[in-house]
């Protein structure tokens, strides 16, 4: 199966997990940091998922799996260990038109959810198709050596930078020729040593334009 990639926008949208385990843990954390809307069908929460539902991060059904708590989910993730219920969860979401993912059973997902590099609002996503979950992950690991924090830095910078460049008017044509001017020069060089002087110079002499930098973790 070839899987179409693609972002989702689940902004404070419901998505249901199944599950209370680590497991379920896992993908809960994700959906938060999407800022989705989640709820938790299960009897038993870990101590992580419980503190969760303490604060008020997310809410949580203190039950075993029913249909009608899947009803009006943007997505649904089955995290349970058992065979039967997953199945039901996968048919129930089906019919609903729900987008579902069993864990570990690619058979049983609409979509499969990537290794993930995170770095800011720079994401790159691995996916081996559900073959191997273990090489996406030591290949996520390998790019995390590669790509650290710097490239969160310049991508802020380069937000900054579209946003006052298209403000002109000027042709696309000629703003692409700006962008790849300061992607070309050796920005992120200076961003890596924190020379925020030099930064700053070479945004000014290449776009003409006085920036914002943001140094923050």
């Amino acid at each position: 199966m070839k899987y179409y990639p693609v972002y989702i926008d689940i902004s404070k949208s419901k998505c249901v997990v199944v599950g209370g385990g680590e497991v379920a843990e896992r993908k809960v954390k994700r959906l938060l940091e999407c800022d989705a809307d989640v709820v938790v069908v299960g009897n038993e929460l870990t101590p992580k998922l419980e503190a969760m539902k303490n604060d008020g991060s997310i809410s949580h059904i203190p039950d075993n799996y029913q249909s009608d708590y899947i009803e009006g989910a943007r997505l649904v993730i089955g995290a349970t260990n058992s065979d039967e219920i997953n199945k039901r969860i996968y048919r129930d979401s089906r019919k609903r038109g729900i987008l579902v993912n069993i864990v570990d059973d690619p058979a049983k997902c609409d979509f499969i959810v990537p290794s993930v590099l995170q770095q800011g609002d720079l994401s790159i996503a691995i996916s081996t198709g559900g073959k191997s979950p273990s090489l996406a992950r030591n290949l996520r690991e390998e790019l995390e050596q590669r790509y650290g924090h710097e490239y969160e830095i310049l991508l802020n910078i380069m937000g900054n930078i579209r946003e006052k460049i298209i403000a002109r008017g000027e042709p696309s044509g000629e703003n692409k020729k700006l962008f790849e001017s300061v992607l070309n020069s050796d920005i992120l060089q200076h961003i890596r040593k924190k020379n925020w002087d030099k930064v700053r110079k070479i945004i000014h002499n290449l776009v003409g334009e006085d920036i914002n930098i943001d140094k923050a973790p």
